[in-house]
């Protein structure tokens, strides 16, 4: 029983001992949250992917999207991309493990979908992968990790980094990131369908402009054209493709995210000794 006890105690420490700085990290979420709103309700789609332990929570949050959370609703496209077992283990077999996300981000993904990647190393080749040809297919990437930097951190436009060492507490935060995602997003939904629909959307989908707040996040249409607060208007990272200043808050990369060459349109990223073929999530 006392061997039980400290096991529970030692894990339910390292959980608590994560709380506070995820709180912090978290607070990106309200925004997130408003922008997939207006991209779900747009006719725009979610696609995640994970390894593991991580997807199964990228498709915990494809259910909630797709049926609902707590409030019925109208269903939400969101698609989980390693649940096709028949096209993942396909293009396992016939491309290679490391493209089975990124062959289908590209059958799939439009100009203004959104790419979310979980990943508690954030050094998986097949999400990397997945997050380059993202870019190089118009879609907007966020990421759930572990403590950044890391490259999957590096190769998304924004990620929610879990300030802690244990890969079981990063994931136990994934999934109350999940839920939390989900309630902004129900939140923002009715305001955003009162808006005026956008004509076109651009590179990154259609946007918001500051205006009125809601969840922490300015949303209203301008005329035929709008914007998301933190994007560029035409859409592109920056001169070389790095992020404005515009593009992250305080709780953005900093030091610990995006490096000086940001974003290439060759997709190059380094990722060093860790971005190997190891067992990671």
């Amino acid at each position: 029983m006392t061997g039980t006890l400290s096991v529970v105690d030692a894990h339910l420490s390292g959980l608590a001992a994560a709380l506070l700085p995820y709180r912090q990290v978290a607070e990106r979420l309200s925004g997130w949250g408003t922008e997939l709103a207006w991209t779900l309700a747009g006719g725009g789609r979610l696609l995640v992917a994970g390894n593991g332990g991580s997807a199964a929570e990228a498709q915990h949050l494809t259910a909630e999207l797709v049926g609902k959370l707590r409030d019925d609703r109208q269903p939400l496209s969101a698609i989980a991309l390693h649940a096709e077992t028949s096209a993942l283990t396909a293009i396992a077999n016939d491309y290679g493990y490391d493209t089975v996300f990124a062959r289908q981000v590209r059958a799939h993904g439009r100009p203004g979908d959104i790419l979310l990647l979980l990943s508690t190393s954030g050094t998986s080749p097949n999400l990397l992968t997945a997050a380059h040809t993202a870019h190089d297919t118009g879609l907007r990437t966020w990421a759930f990790t572990g403590p950044a930097p890391n490259p999957l951190a590096d190769a998304c436009d924004d990620v929610l980094a879990v300030p802690s060492p244990d890969s079981q507490v990063v994931q136990e935060l994934h999934l109350v990131s999940t839920h939390v995602l989900c309630e902004y997003v129900d939140q923002a939904l009715p305001l955003v369908r009162q808006l005026p629909r956008l004509a076109a959307p651009g590179p990154h989908g259609p946007g918001l402009s500051a205006g009125p707040t809601m969840d922490g996040r300015g949303l209203t249409a301008v005329g035929s054209t709008a914007r998301l607060p933190g994007h560029v208007p035409n859409g592109s990272h920056g001169p070389n493709g790095s992020h404005g200043s515009n593009g992250h808050g305080p709780n953005g990369h900093g030091p610990n995210g995006h490096g000086p060459n940001g974003h290439g349109r060759n997709g190059s990223h380094g990722h060093g000794p860790s971005a190997g073929t190891g067992s990671t999530s």
